[in-house]
């Protein structure tokens, strides 16, 4: 266990030493976790030539000096207030003793406070490199190794399941299944990844947690290769975790990087990506077959990604995988619906009566007195339009969706439950977590409060934890400013229907007859891009507004933090992102009033109303333009340009902030750990899913408004894959692993999704298309069955001469004397006694409305219950393995321990037979080997019947 300190004379080795930069300079001990830093030597610099007065890491050790020299180190001072004044040198005029400046005492309690967990780090058993520190100031690497005796030890502590010498074979599925499955694996074999070839994939190795007492039960063919890269590296996270320095109480790796003592603490890439050397690791292998756009048709190598980044991380790319492979069928149906809504368009009665001239339905003005009468055939083109998306098979469709959704999370439940098979996940326990650093400094200042007050009537129990009394604040700001962002989408939402007011007012009073006739397509184009801009700059804020108010809450664990996390960042981000959806959805033209008496808002603009074929055309138009622009603006735009922008920042800091200095211990060529650091640190897996799981919504919630989202979302997850795999491999430090059973709270949210979407998808088919009073006109008010006369049914009539004073329209250029105009609700003609008032058709097309909803809900509901139940959560097979894998796994230990009690027997045999041919001293011998081996209990037999009670 050693420090390698080297000098100048040695610039060279590290070259020739360790070529691939992933082991120390004996070119043996693999480099399992590095620490970065930052350094700062003083600003009094000494001359050449002399040794430096600092303290080293340990008396054995080289330190460097300033002229690349080396002087034999002595041991550095436990404790040190920080405030050492620079010693007077003999000999060297000129430099006197000075006190140490704010900033130089800063980094001296710095320096102490890595001398010291560097230390904590060796009694431990960890081995540590470092570079000389050979430059006024710069970037330090301490490179750490985990000898066998800390990998087994930390192993059995954390219950890491290894591979045993024992294997058994894969029961699989016979009859038609195995066909079925044969010629799949054939049909889908150019798209399957190229990777070496297992062994055996029939056979499985029995795992078992590891243990030192049984290490006679491990396949263990190398010391050095028997633990993974990426296990080795958990290992030493865990370590780094638990480590803590005196000074400043700093409790683990994470609080020093929250105090700047360290910058970065990563495991290392298994080399380069790119390059033309033949040495193939899994990196490499990682980006050829998985990390570039060329392979997108290709299935993901799950196992690989699992080895390489961990369980947590391969689980995720799997749930986008599935998802990716269900969004196929429902792109198909989608389009189905969709083209059926194109062939049909022809035949659909409603919109041939509208586009026919000679139905002269006159129309009342859209605004008040710049606003002449219309003709309902002008609006032919939005009819048309309307129906590709407004018809019979849209209801189909939302009822699939439902379903879709269903079958795709009880999928995946099973796919999980065979991963955790094959990947030893099954009965892993929750790990204890060490407590983030914000808690443990916010515990020691309550300490060291209670510690200035009298604490005699205070609780024991309260003085090792924070109470609800220390996390009110942050809950009371946390309710508060999440009601406020809420309210502010709302006025972001607000302000844009107050636009669309205003300019539809505004183009109205327009000269330019193309300019008056396009007032709609204008409005509707502008507004939405508008509120493009503004989800998309409200998601950024929300994101950082999240993070902050889960902070001053104060989580004692990072699976808090994380699970609190998600859900602000969800609820905020979900209402910005539906809240102007919503609003065209079920609440757009449902407040106008009507001629007459029109509602109006600012007392002066009439509120908004739908266009005559309806309010879907209108939210197909919105919920496309937002989706697709969060797609490619967001998702992938920001996705790729933020990390390149946080890379160039980060280097030119860097650049800025180092002297350009010679350093002779630099080699030429960067190491791995270099290359490493100048990645974008992994950040979590929570903006990866937050991305998905809103665009689950687009595709489920609303998708009775377009069919087409499952598509579109397909084409953007294909690219997804392919940019999310090159940023873990290419643009990320490698994450550590962490071990996961299941995706987390995602899976409650995307469950909560999918039953929120029947009850939206019920109310748009109900509220916001014309399906019901289409279906109540066919087979309740139609004379013959048709949808002939519907349109008219469905027009109201108004006597012009009760339009309100200054109303009427100025100069009118229509055609024809107008003594009624048409407008679109259900009331009484002016002729009737109650004119104006809801007709009996309004309140039955209400009763029908709702009667639909219900109805939709509750079966949808069934049969998603129905599909529930009949696809059991655990593959039949894997249960099956699962139970035999147990049995296996006692037979096994038998086994070794009847085998371990054979020998042991013989040795006694053995023992006894010298007894008899009266050799004194090898009876001697022979007694003691038998003591040497007996059982706690003192008899042979009591260490087997005690093994078969266990």
């Amino acid at each position: 266990i050693i420090n390698n300190y080297v000098d100048g004379t040695q610039a060279g080795a590290r070259d020739k030493a360790s070529p691939s930069g992933l082991r120390f300079r004996d070119s043996k001990r693999k480099v399992d976790y590095v620490l970065a830093y930052h350094y700062r030597r003083r600003l009094a610099q000494h001359p050449p030539g002399v040794a430096s007065p600092g303290p080293t890491c340990g008396s054995a050790s080289l330190a460097l000096v300033s002229n690349g020299g080396t002087g034999k180190g002595r041991a550095g001072p436990q404790q040190d207030d920080g405030q050492r004044g620079l010693r007077e040198w003999p000999g060297l005029p000129g430099l006197q003793a000075a006190e140490l400046s704010p900033l130089d005492a800063m980094e001296e309690e710095k320096r102490l406070q890595r001398e010291e967990y560097e230390r904590n780090l060796l009694e431990a058993g960890l081995e540590i490199e470092k570079d000389p520190e050979n430059k006024s100031q710069g970037l330090s690497f301490v490179r750490i190794h985990a000898p066998w005796q800390v990998l087994s030890r930390e192993a059995e502590l954390l219950k890491i399941k290894m591979p045993t010498k024992k294997m058994y074979e894969i029961k699989e599925e016979g009859g038609i299944l195995k066909t079925l499955n044969e010629i799949w694996c054939k049909l889908t074999e150019p798209l399957q990844p190229q990777l070496p070839q297992q062994e055996n994939t029939k056979m499985k190795n029995l795992s078992y947690p590891f243990s030192r007492e049984k290490i006679y039960l491990y396949n263990i063919k190398d010391k050095d290769t028997f633990f993974d890269n990426a296990t080795r590296s958990r290992i030493v996270r865990e370590i780094l975790k638990r480590t803590s320095t005196k000074a400043r109480n700093s409790m683990g790796i994470g609080t020093l990087i929250a105090n700047n003592v360290y910058d970065a603490a990563y495991p290392l890439h298994d080399g380069e990506y790119e390059g033309h050397s033949d040495d193939m690791n899994e990196r490499k292998l990682l980006y050829q077959e998985w990390a570039r756009y060329g392979v997108f048709y290709k299935f993901q190598p799950i196992d690989l990604i699992r080895k390489y980044f961990g369980e947590k991380i391969g689980l995720y790319f799997a749930w986008l995988g599935l998802y990716t492979e269900f969004l196929i069928p429902s792109s198909v149906v989608g389009i189905i619906v969709f083209l059926y809504g194109c062939i049909t368009i022809e035949s659909d009665i409603p919109s041939k009566e509208m586009c026919d001239q000679r139905n002269a339905f006159t129309m009342c003005p859209l605004c008040d007195k710049f606003c002449d009468y219309w003709n309902l055939s002008s609006a032919c083109a939005t009819a048309r339009a309307s129906h590709l998306f407004d018809n019979p098979a849209t209801v189909f469709f939302s009822i699939f969706m439902a379903l879709w959704a269903t079958m795709f999370l009880e999928q995946w439940k099973r796919l999980q439950m065979r991963l955790s098979y094959f990947w030893d996940l099954t009965g892993l326990e929750e790990e204890e977590e060490h407590p983030r650093p914000e808690y443990e400094t916010k515990l020691l200042q309550k300490k060291l409060k209670n510690k200035n007050i009298t604490t005699e009537n205070s609780n024991e129990n309260e003085k090792g934890k924070l109470t609800l009394s220390d996390r009110m604040p942050g809950y009371a700001a946390n309710f508060g400013l999440i009601l406020f962002m809420i309210m502010l989408t709302f006025s972001a939402v607000f302000g844009v229907i107050v636009y669309r007011i205003t300019t539809a007012a505004a183009l109205s009073f327009s000269t330019n007859e193309t300019t008056r006739s396009n007032v709609r397509v204008t409005v509707t184009a502008t507004a939405v891009i508008i509120n493009l801009v503004v989800v998309l700059i409200l998601d950024e804020i929300y994101g950082a507004v999240a993070k902050w108010l889960t902070e001053i809450e104060i989580p004692k664990t990072e699976k808090t933090f994380e699970e609190r996390l998600i859900l602000k960042a969800f609820l905020l981000k979900f209402v910005n992102s539906y809240a102007s959806i919503f609003y065209v959805a079920f609440f757009k033209g449902r407040f106008v009033g009507r001629p007459g008496r029109y509602v109006y808002m600012f007392e002066g603009y009439r509120m908004e109303e739908c266009a005559p074929g309806g309010c879907l055309m209108e939210l197909c138009i919105q919920l496309s333009i937002i989706m697709l622009g969060k797609q490619l603006i967001q998702n992938n735009l920001f996705e790729i340009g933020i990390p390149k922008l946080k890379k160039l920042f980060r280097k030119l800091k860097d650049e800025r902030t180092e002297p350009k200095e010679m350093d002779t211990n630099q080699s030429k060529d960067p190491q791995q750990w270099d290359l490493d650091y100048i990645l974008e640190p992994f950040t979590g897996l929570t903006p990866e899913y937050m991305e998905m799981i809103i665009q689950f919504g687009f595709v489920t919630l609303f998708v009775a408004s377009f069919p087409l989202a499952p598509l579109f979302a397909l084409l953007n997850n294909i690219i997804e894959v392919r940019l999310d795999a090159k940023k873990f491999v290419t643009e990320l430090r490698r994450p550590d692993t962490v071990r996961e059973k299941d995706i987390g709270i995602w899976y409650n949210i995307l469950s909560g999704i999918g039953k929120l979407s029947v009850i939206i998808n019920a109310f748009v088919i109900a509220v916001t298309s014309d399906f019901i009073p289409r279906l109540m006109y066919q087979y309740v008010y139609s004379q013959n069955g048709t949808m002939h006369g519907f349109i008219n049914h469905t027009l109201s009539y108004f006597n012009v001469s009760q339009l309100k004073a200054g109303t009427q329209p100025e100069n009118s250029l229509f055609a024809q004397e107008v003594s009624f105009c048409r407008f679109k609700d259900y009331r009484e003609p002016p002729w009737s006694p109650h004119q104006y008032e809801f007709s009996k058709q309004y309140w039955a097309v209400l009763s029908a409305r709702l009667a639909f909803v219900i109805l939709f809900q509750n079966l949808v509901m069934f049969l998603s219950v129905l599909v529930d139940w009949m696809i059991p959560d655990i593959p039949k097979d894997i249960s099956e393995q699962i139970k035999k894998e147990k049995t296996v796994l006692v037979d096994f230990f038998l086994k070794e321990e009847h085998e371990k009690l054979k020998l042991i027997e013989s040795f006694i045999a053995r023992d006894k037979r010298k007894h008899r041919s009266g050799n004194k001293s090898k009876r001697t011998r022979a007694a003691s080997f038998s003591q040497c081996h007996r059982s706690p209990k003192g008899s042979f037999t009591s260490f087997s019947s005690q093994h078969t009670v266990v």
